[in-house]
């Protein structure tokens, strides 16, 4: 079981272990099989680099047999002379999206015109700033790969819907596997119908949130957790909040034995919660290492979201120092001036990022990393980065 400075080499070992037991591994797996994702070079630290080798080597992946057996749900023990309760049924697999709907999806767009990379790469042939931006992303990787001792929380809320959380959320997600070696999760808080699982490509969806509450024991291996997620590329997985059923609900307990119960196995989570003042939503974001506060950058989101980073100031001064707020842009020239908000709002000592409109964000679907426009990419890793730096700093 992971522990101590050496954890994510441990969980890393167990991963790999499954090179010997492929045939237990298959009967586990219920999650979806990612794509191929190219091998990285990661350095972090000392106590990454005792436990796991520099070159990065995914962790094997085998093909589910043809019909997958999930994990059988235990029933819990109860107090003594009471009759065990019967083990919860488990849930079929459903599709994350319709065949009917698929079909009406366009193809994924690219983040920015070909006009517009063409003058980009023309101005960084005649220009410093791609020395710039090497310094940049190598200064962001150091940061991203820093090691942890125990499991840092992330949780990303908005103040209402529309605001790009569950696109942010998967933003951050993407870019904690990328740079990291151990394993990163994203968990989905908000069941009513959220939409990481399609930003973030999934399939199909077959345990929950709220099933998993009820079945994570403190003696389980990530081999036992990690059969009820849905495997994402690059070392990272998922717990969704639903089924894409209405009426689906998780209360405060069923959060908290799965968040307290999980993060020894994950070096990073990142939580997409309800929008506040949701009672789930409150609990992540007193919990949690570092808080995501998304807002459309207009005069009405910012508006809002000043007076809640007002309100942050009256608790306890860890709360408004572990927050970030992400201005996201819906449209392609907004009527803001970003400078100006960003600063009022830097003022209550949270940080602002700013993630730039991109078509392929704002046509919705599965996010591609790789068609993402440059100025989107940059700021999804700085923004990762300052939440991760933000959180190393709450113990």
């Amino acid at each position: 079981m992971p522990n101590g400075d050496n954890w994510q080499g441990e969980v890393l070992r167990d991963l790999r272990g499954t090179a010997d037991a492929p045939a237990a591994v298959g009967a586990q797996s219920a999650g979806q099989q990612p794509s191929g994702a190219p091998e990285q070079t990661v350095h972090q630290g000392t106590h990454a680099q005792q436990s796991a080798p520099q070159q990065r080597t995914p962790p094997p992946h085998h093909p589910p047999p043809a019909a997958p057996a999930a994990p059988v749900p235990q029933a819990r023990p109860g107090p003594p002379g009471r009759a065990p309760a019967h083990p919860a049924r488990t849930p079929d697999s459903r599709p994350v999206l319709d065949q009917d709907l698929a079909a009406a999806g366009r193809g994924a767009r690219r983040g920015e015109p070909p006009v517009a990379r063409a003058v980009r790469l023309l101005r960084r042939t005649v220009s410093s700033s791609a020395a710039r931006e090497v310094a940049e992303a190598a200064a962001t990787a150091e940061v991203l790969q820093q090691p942890v001792t125990t499991g840092r929380q992330i949780a990303v809320t908005s103040i209402r819907g529309g605001a790009g959380k569950s696109t942010v959320a998967a933003l951050l997600g993407t870019a904690f596997a990328h740079y990291r070696q151990d394993p990163v999760l994203l968990v989905e808080a908000d069941p009513a119908l959220g939409s990481l699982p399609l930003r973030l490509g999934a399939k199909t969806l077959r345990w929950t949130t709220g099933d998993l509450a009820r079945l994570v024991e403190p003696q389980m291996s990530l081999l036992d957790v990690t059969g009820y997620l849905v495997q994402l590329p690059q070392n990272a997985w998922l717990l969704p909040g639903s089924q894409g059923q209405i009426g689906a609900t998780l209360d405060i307990r069923a959060y908290e034995r799965v968040m307290v119960s999980l993060r020894r196995y994950f070096g990073v989570t990142v939580v997409d919660c309800e929008t506040l003042p949701a009672e789930v939503a409150r609990v992540a974001l007193s919990a949690a290492q570092a808080r995501i506060l998304t807002a459309p950058a207009t005069l009405e989101g910012v508006t809002s979201t000043h007076a809640v980073l007002r309100w942050m100031q009256g608790l306890p001064s860890h709360i408004i120092a572990g927050t970030v707020v992400v201005l996201t842009e819906l449209t392609p020239h907004g009527g803001l001036d970003l400078g100006k908000a960003s600063r009022a709002l830097a003022a209550t000592g949270a940080g602002v990022q700013v993630l730039p409109y991109d078509r392929h964000l704002a046509s919705g679907g599965a996010i591609r990393t790789e068609l993402l426009s440059h100025a989107a990419s940059r700021a999804a890793a700085r923004l990762a980065a300052e939440a991760f730096h933000r959180a190393q700093q709450r113990r």
